[in-house]
């Protein structure tokens, strides 16, 4: 197994060279950034891949404000090994404020160094030329040439070094104003090819892998598992089969031939399953009682214990989620003998690579990763998973592309979960009402197993082979990178003595890591939910005990927005319909969200109206920004009604979309963003901010519309009935 560094959770600013801003700092060369070979046209290079989340149009939108181009001067080029930044990871809701203060930088020098040879070459004082579309114009209106005539010779590879700084934000045309449209949308609505499971390679075979159903399943027959009178049979028709340990693999012609294949195969081979998972009715058990190393994100001030004069103690349950992505994992790979080349959806193709490098025993420099756009998972899903099975299958047939898709099966038992999530807390308040005490006890896995970040790799199939290692344990980030399980456990209210305690656990039965939010969904949830729980046991209004315990200006201002603009918050409330609020600051250093929710309880419980406020600070594309928290509403909304994977103590059952229930279209509430702009405050991600206040407002506006607590996730109509029969 070839050894690659071990990917960090964060930049080290501290090593030694001067500090640049965002993703500058590691990828110092202008040429990393920016390309004007091609006349008339700003190749805009970034690490950061779309995702749905439209990153490659606010990108676009900083490129072109900065360099006075036109959007449709700018030639975005997604992340690829061959050329463009190493940026890592596309994730935790921070590609604006680092990669695009980068490209913000960079593009700021640049316009400074054509602009410099313009006016040297015109003996005119530089802050007298101005730029549209490209072209330099002096102040008499004299035309002097464009970027592309006064960069050419220039070699950008040459480090940053703040010649310019970027412009006031009063000087950007595109921001902020919400009229700019998505670099991406357009192929994917009139159905033109973009996405990964579109492309197609001349020669292209069909990967299929069989998975073991479950994470410690032996093989009967491991010394040969597969019976010799299939493979007799499928040499014949072109069927390539690859036994490497618990990995069997297919290759064929078709995609007809691999799925035919793959069910001989899957009659054929014989498994045994050690009863090794929890029981999922007795969840909250196993996560406080299974092994955990523990850490004390915040000590302050005196510890509340369950006997010294508590006000309230309860305990909130999240359960294991999925990714349930609509388009499945895929992947392609080529091997010619010396070069594997990969076409993925990853969010992070340069940990990958890494993986991959550990996993294959190969160079780094022999193996290409290319980003293709594939369906939306925000998280560790199984696109770094099916890469790795792409590439194993190519390398067993040189000169051949293959092409891997996962079954929804796989897609919904084989790839990372989100950790179950246990949270216990307990409060103490005076006797004016104001709480003086907080404990926050939570249990769960790590909500990191992304490649590159492990001595190991963390590819499924690279576990299950016969020189595999077990996938290592979920880890966590640390607090300075948001933090994992622990991410918004401190509460984001001034409380004089506060206490958290995280437990990690140091067993994983089931394969956890990153999932939108990480352990903030289930950790504000809880806080939230706690909240609401003490403003009505002390007799106040959930609101007012809120603003009781806030100090940041911009933490009252997000709540009293969404409050202030809400058309139905203040008007009467019909019998069965309730209403709550919950907020958050994510990650306790990011973007503000509030949340108002309107529901209706009857069988189920209907969402009627969700108000939202965000405050990302500047606001880079507005429409980008509403899309992104309309979206992650909707999702917070399925994983909160809905969403729970289910297990026995073998495997895992959930296999189909009947058995795993997402958000419809008919469910859909009238949802409204309020957003506050901040022009002269840094950019924040938009993608992450809201799923856990919807969740905790849900929950909330159930507690008012029937007088029923419900602290175990989903809030599903069992889970609603047990709290009704509970309470009765």
């Amino acid at each position: 197994m070839s050894s690659s560094p071990v990917r960090t959770f964060t930049i080290d600013r501290n090593d030694g060279r001067p500090v640049l801003p965002g993703n500058l700092h590691n990828n110092r060369l202008l040429s990393q950034w920016l390309d004007f070979s091609r006349p008339g046209l700003v190749r805009v290079f970034t690490g950061k891949v779309e995702l749905g989340q439209g990153i490659l149009t606010a990108l676009s939108i900083i490129a072109a404000d900065e360099l006075d181009v036109a959007l449709d001067q700018i030639g975005m080029v997604s992340a690829s090994t061959l050329e463009g930044p190493d940026e890592g990871m596309t994730s935790s809701s921070i590609s604006v404020q680092d990669s695009g203060s980068a490209i913000r930088h960079a593009c700021a020098e640049v316009r400074y160094l054509a602009l410099q040879r313009a006016s040297q070459a015109h003996q005119l004082d530089i802050h007298s030329l101005s730029v549209h579309e490209g072209r330099i114009t002096s102040a008499e209106g004299q035309a002097l040439g464009d970027y592309w005539h006064w960069l050419q010779g220039l070699d950008l590879a040459r480090e940053y070094t703040g010649l310019s700084r970027p412009k006031p934000y009063s000087d950007l045309k595109l921001h902020g104003h919400g009229k700019v449209l998505r670099v991406d949308l357009p192929d994917k609505v009139m159905g033109r090819a973009r996405f990964i499971h579109d492309l197609r390679l001349p020669g292209m075979r069909h990967g299929r892998v069989l998975r073991a159903p479950a994470a410690e399943a032996q093989l009967v027959h491991a010394d040969h598992p597969v019976p010799a009178d299939l493979l007799d049979l499928w040499s014949a028709s072109r069927v390539h089969c690859v036994v490497d340990g618990r990995f069997i693999g297919l290759v064929a012609d078709s995609n007809l031939a691999a799925d035919s294949a793959l069910g001989e195969l899957r009659d054929a081979v014989q498994w045994t399953m050690p009863d090794l998972l929890p029981d999922r009715h007795q969840l909250a058990d196993f996560l406080r009682n299974a092994p955990s190393e523990v850490t004390y994100p915040i000590q302050q001030g005196e510890l509340l214990t369950a006997t010294d004069g508590v006000s309230l103690s309860r305990d909130y349950l999240k359960p294991y989620l999925a990714h349930a992505s609509i388009g499945l994992s895929c992947a392609l790979a080529l091997w010619d003998g010396t070069t594997l080349q990969v076409w993925t959806h990853s969010q992070g193709i340069q940990n990958l690579r890494d993986d991959l490098t550990k996993a294959l025993g190969l160079p780094k420099a022999s193996i290409v990763m290319r980003h293709v756009e594939g369906s939306g998972c925000y998280g560790h899903n199984g696109a770094d998973d099916v890469a790795f099975d792409a590439a194993l299958l190519a390398m067993a047939v040189p000169g051949d592309p293959v092409r891997v898709v996962w079954s929804r099966a796989d897609e919904l038992s084989q790839a990372p979960l989100g950790s179950a999530h246990l949270v216990s807390l307990r409060a103490r308040l005076n006797d004016e009402g104001h709480i003086t005490h907080w404990h926050h006890e939570l249990w769960a896995n790590g909500y990191s197993s992304r490649p590159g970040r492990a001595v190991l790799p963390t590819l499924l199939g690279a576990s299950q082979r016969a020189s595999g290692q077990p996938i290592p344990l979920a880890i966590n980030p640390p607090l300075a990178a948001g933090g994992g399980s622990d991410r918004n456990a401190v509460p984001g209210y001034n409380i004089e003595h506060t206490h958290v305690v995280n437990h990690r656990l140091t067993v994983m039965p089931i394969r956890t890591s990153a999932m939108r939010a990480l352990g903030a969904y289930a950790n504000v949830f809880a806080i939230e939910s706690f909240m609401d729980e003490l403003a009505h046991a002390s007799g106040q209004d959930p609101v007012e005990f809120r603003r009781r315990h806030m100090t940041d200006p911009r933490s009252l201002a997000v709540l009293n927005a969404v409050v202030e603009r809400s058309t139905w918050w203040h008007l009467p409330r019909e019998e069965g319909v309730g209403h709550g609020v919950a907020w958050a600051r994510y990650k306790n250093t990011s973007a503000w969200c509030a949340v108002l929710a309107q529901v209706q309880a009857g069988e189920t419980l209907r969402v009627l109206q969700l108000d939202v406020a965000v405050d990302v600070g500047r606001v880079v594309d507005l429409d980008g920004v509403i899309n992104q928290t309309e979206g992650g509403a909707l999702q917070g909304m399925s994983w909160t009604l809905k969403e729970a994977v289910h297990f026995d103590r073998q495997h895992i059952t959930t296999q189909s979309w009947a058995d795993y229930p997402t958000l419809r279209f008919s469910e859909v509430p009238a949802l409204t963003i309020h957003v506050l702009d901040q022009p002269d405050q840094p950019s924040l991600g938009a993608g992450e901010s809201v799923q856990a206040p919807v969740a905790a407002a849900l929950g909330n506006a159930l507690f008012d519309a029937l007088g029923v607590r419900v602290r175990q996730l989903p809030l599903s109509q069992d889970h609603i009935l047990q709290a009704l029969n509970e309470s009765a």
